[in-house]
């Protein structure tokens, strides 16, 4: 037998083999921060805008996306979505889809907006329209898009598309599971809305189950 295809059946035993991750994010200080014009506006000379700020608490685990990086066999199958432009704001304002999934974005707004993101996983700009029209748009790489609308600089959203089936919106309090992880070697990846990018690499048994702790900011400890 040769080397190529004894490796290739050790990949796909490795696969038949899982285990459930779950675990918890806890974040250590208050992340979110009122809503200024984002710097991308300054490339579309929008005046700087801040969104009032409200008495009512802010839950940070709302604002975050859990995923898994790495060779992982599985993808989600595409969905049909939207994202509604109601009230000037952006409903929901964070949006989780699998790769090749295309998104809808109505103007339920008695007034005209413009859709637009430069994000590097998807830059697209849908012009002005009114109430009652909508644009679709198709998410073919995995990243996070910032959305924003030219016309209204205090709208903000962000739609993520995870590159795999393993991907889950954390509890009120944080908490978080992810089921028939293939054994292996991952990263696991925390993103939130103001704080960005939060990783650590884990170790996934043939069978069983791993706990994890995953405290955002990361502790200066912990990085050592």
């Amino acid at each position: 037998m040769s080397l190529s295809l004894t490796a290739s059946l050790a990949s796909m035993a490795s696969f038949g083999r899982a285990a459930d991750l779950t675990g918890r994010i806890v974040i250590t200080r208050k992340i979110t921060k009122k809503h200024v014009t984002m710097p991308v506006y300054q490339l579309r000379g929008a005046s700087a805008a801040v969104e009032t700020d409200t008495s009512a608490p802010i839950n940070e685990y709302r604002s975050v996306v859990v995923f898994l990086e790495g060779e992982l066999p599985d993808t989600d199958a595409p969905v049909q979505t939207e994202l509604q432009q109601q009230n000037q704001r952006f409903d929901p304002q964070l949006l989780v889809v699998p790769v090749h999934s295309t998104v809808s974005f109505p103007n339920a707004d008695p007034i005209f907006h413009n859709v637009f993101s430069l994000s590097v996983a998807k830059k697209f700009d849908l012009g002005y329209y009114p109430a009652g029209q909508t644009r679709v748009v198709k998410f073919d790489e995995p990243g996070v898009v910032q959305v924003y609308c030219h016309l209204h600089p205090n709208m903000y959203a962000a739609i993520v598309v995870v590159p795999n089936r393993w991907s889950a919106r954390p509890a009120d309090d944080g908490t978080f599971s992810l089921s028939g992880v293939p054994a292996g070697k991952y990263g696991l990846v925390a993103w939130h809305m103001s704080g960005g990018f939060f990783r650590r690499n884990i170790q996934m048994p043939a069978e069983g189950s791993v706990d994890v702790v995953m405290t955002i900011p990361v502790r200066e400890e912990s990085r050592q």
